[in-house]
C-alpha cells in the first residue's frame, strides 16, 4: 500500500520525485473522483438544457480586449506554489518527514518558484494575446448549466468532507468516548483521516440541490444528470481506499480462495493490507475475536496480522461498472427523476451486501443481528429508490407532458 504518490512512483518504477510526498494517495483518488464526477455531470447538464433550466438566462461578455496582469496572477500564483513546494523538495526524503508542516511551512525553492511563475505566466500570457482582436467588442452568449459545475463541486467538495467527519464521529462514538477521547476527537476534526463515505455523499448531495434551488433549475433533471458521476466518483474514491489501506477493509478472511474464483490473484479474495497509511497491524484488538488476543507492532509486522476482504476493491468494480450501466441508460428514461431513484437502488444494494463481510461498529442490535451505521443508510437508500421509482413513474402516468424525451440541447452560437 502507498501512503503517498511518491511511495508508488518509488516502487512501482523506482523514480525518486521527492515532490510526491506532498500527495497523499487518498486524497489524489479524490479529487480525480471530483473531477470525473464534474466532467460527466456537466456532460448530462448540457445535454439536457432544454429541461434543466427554467429560466435562460444570457449575459453580456467583452472579447477581444488586450490582457492585464490581473488576468495570468491566478495561473502564475500556481506556478509559483507548484515550483516552491513541489520542485522544492529535492535529494531523499528523510524518514521523519511530515508533509503537512512542510506544506504550511515557508521551507521550499525561492528559485523554482519564480521560474515556474514566470513559465505559467507567460504561456498563459501569450494564450491571451492570441485571442486579442484590434477593435474588443461585446456579446452576449446563453449562460449553459455546466458553468454551474465548478461552483457545485466546490460547495460538494466543502460539504462533502464536513458530512465525511460528521458521520464517521457519529459511527465511532464509543471510540470517542473512553480514556482520551477528547484527544482523539479534535485529532480526528483537524485531519485529513477519519471521514465515510456515506457522510460525505449525503452532504455534498443536498448543498449541490439547495444551490440549484437557487439558480432555479428543475431538480430532478439535476439529479438525473447527477447519478452517473455520483457513482463513478464513489468508485475512484473507493481505489484511494484501497491504495492507501484506509482502513475500510472487510472481515478477516482465512478461507482458502473458491476453484472458481481461481484466475484472480490471492491479494483480490484475501488481503493483508501491507504498510497502510493507518499504520496498524491489529485493527480491532478486543472487539473482533480473531483479533483479540493478537499483539502486534507496526514496525516489526508492517501489515495486517491476518488477511480481511479487500472490500474498497469490490466496491471499486461494482462501483464503476454500475456507472457504466447507468451511463448506456440514461437516455433511455425519459421520466424525471426515474434514473436517480435507480441510482439509489444500485447504490443502496451494493452498499448493504459489501457491509456483510466489511468490519464496522455496530450501531445498534436487532436481534441477534449488529446492524451498522452504513446497512442502516444503504437500506434507506434502497427504500426511497424504490419510492422514487413507483413515484416518478405514477407522476408520468398522470401528466405525460413532464416525461416528454430529454432534447439533445444545441450548441448555442453567440450573439
Amino acid at each position: 500500500m502507498y501512503a503517498t504518490i511518491y511511495h508508488a512512483v518509488y516502487d512501482l518504477f523506482g523514480v525518486q520525485l521527492p515532490g510526491l510526498m506532498l500527495v497523499q494517495s487518498f486524497g489524489f483518488f479524490v479529487a480525480i473522483a471530483f473531477l470525473a464526477c464534474a466532467f460527466v455531470f456537466a456532460r448530462e447538464l448540457n445535454r439536457r438544457e432544454n429541461k434543466v433550466l427554467t429560466v435562460r438566462k444570457h449575459r453580456k461578455t467583452e472579447i477581444g480586449k488586450k490582457p492585464g496582469w490581473g488576468d495570468v496572477f491566478g495561473t502564475a500564483l500556481f506556478g509559483f506554489l507548484l515550483g516552491f513546494k513541489f520542485m522544492g523538495m529535492s535529494g531523499e526524503v528523510p524518514e521523519d518527514f511530515e508533509p503537512q508542516r512542510f506544506m504550511f511551512s515557508l521551507e521550499g525553492s525561492w528559485l523554482m518558484g519564480i521560474l515556474m511563475a514566470a513559465l505559467f505566466g507567460g504561456i498563459h500570457w501569450r494564450l491571451l494575446n492570441r485571442k486579442t482582436l484590434p477593435e474588443p467588442k461585446t456579446i452576449t452568449e446563453a449562460v449553459r448549466p455546466s458553468e454551474h459545475v465548478a461552483n457545485m463541486t466546490l460547495i460538494a467538495g466543502l460539504f462533502g468532507f464536513l458530512g465525511a467527519k460528521l458521520f464517521h464521529i457519529l459511527e465511532n462514538i464509543p471510540s470517542f468516548m473512553g480514556e482520551n477521547g477528547g484527544d482523539r476527537l479534535s485529532e480526528t476534526l483537524f485531519s485529513f483521516s477519519g471521514l465515510t463515505m456515506y457522510g460525505g455523499l449525503i452532504l455534498g448531495s443536498v448543498s449541490v440541490l439547495v444551490y440549484a434551488r437557487r439558480f432555479k433549475m428543475r431538480l430532478l433533471h439535476v439529479m438525473d444528470a447527477c447519478a452517473p458521476g455520483l457513482m463513478l466518483a464513489y468508485g475512484i474514491g473507493r481505489i484511494g481506499c484501497h491504495i492507501s489501506g484506509d482502513g475500510d477493509w472487510g472481515i478477516v478472511n482465512t478461507a482458502p480462495m473458491p476453484g472458481w474464483l481461481s484466475f484472480l490473484p490471492e491479494w483480490m479474495w484475501a488481503y493483508d493490507y501491507p504498510n497502510n497509511v493507518n499504520q496498524v497491524c491489529n485493527p480491532w484488538p478486543g472487539y473482533d475475536p480473531h483479533y483479540a488476543e493478537t499483539l502486534c507492532n507496526f514496525s516489526d509486522t508492517p501489515h495486517l496480522v491476518l488477511p480481511v476482504f479487500p472490500t474498497p476493491l469490490y466496491e471499486a468494480i461494482i462501483c464503476i461498472s454500475l456507472f457504466f450501466v447507468l451511463w448506456k441508460i440514461r437516455k433511455k428514461f425519459a421520466v424525471p427523476g426515474l434514473l436517480f431513484s435507480i441510482y439509489l437502488m444500485f447504490n443502496g444494494t451494493e452498499r448493504f451486501f459489501i457491509e456483510l463481510i466489511r468490519q464496522n461498529e455496530i450501531l445498534f442490535h436487532l436481534g441477534g443481528w449488529g446492524v451498522t451505521q452504513a446497512e442502516l443508510i444503504a437500506f434507506c437508500l434502497l427504500l426511497v429508490g424504490v419510492a422514487g421509482v413507483w413515484w416518478t413513474r405514477k407522476r408520468f402516468a398522470t401528466q405525460p407532458e413532464e416525461a416528454a424525451p430529454v432534447d439533445e440541447a444545441p450548441e448555442t452560437p453567440a450573439a
